[in-house]
């Protein structure tokens, strides 16, 4: 029970500083996509979607909310990483709904180009998301067997 407390301690203190970063980085990455879809695509400026603000807050905001589901499922889940990765993915899923619905009713003139633009975006903050909290979150402070090597989760 006691490497139990530690380890959440440790991993609480630890996303002090990881979940802002987590936040920046899966902004930056999609921010970087959307300029280079931006740059291949030429959307009109009506197509407010690959516009700047959008995807920009969007990105925050939601990264926020992953940061926070996975802080509660290290915390109160036995068996956290790979249940996040399914919850992760699953939300990535769902996440694809509005893009489809884009091109389905013609909303701002979207395209499937367009869309699937999106849903890279989607697909590239989702992964720098998971891989910064999974391997930056958890790196060296997992809970120990006792011959000293990390416990499988």
């Amino acid at each position: 029970m006691r490497n139990q407390v530690s380890f959440v301690y440790l991993f609480m203190r630890r996303l002090i500083w990881l979940g802002p970063l987590t936040v920046f980085a899966s902004t930056a990455v999609v921010f970087f996509v959307r300029l280079i879809a931006v740059a291949v695509l030429h959307p009109p400026s009506t197509f407010r979607p690959l516009g700047v603000l959008s995807p920009v807050v969007d990105t925050a905001a939601l990264v926020t909310w992953a940061v926070l589901v996975f802080a509660a499922m290290v915390r109160f889940v036995c068996d956290p990483i790979p249940r996040f990765k399914t919850v992760a993915v699953v939300v990535l899923l769902l996440s694809f709904l509005p893009d489809i619905a884009l091109v389905k009713w013609r909303v701002w003139d979207a395209t499937w180009t367009y869309a699937f633009a999106l849903m890279v975006m989607h697909v590239a903050a989702c992964g720098t998301c998971m891989n910064m909290l999974i391997r930056l979150g958890l790196h060296h402070i997992a809970p120990r067997d006792n011959a000293g090597l990390p416990a499988k989760w």
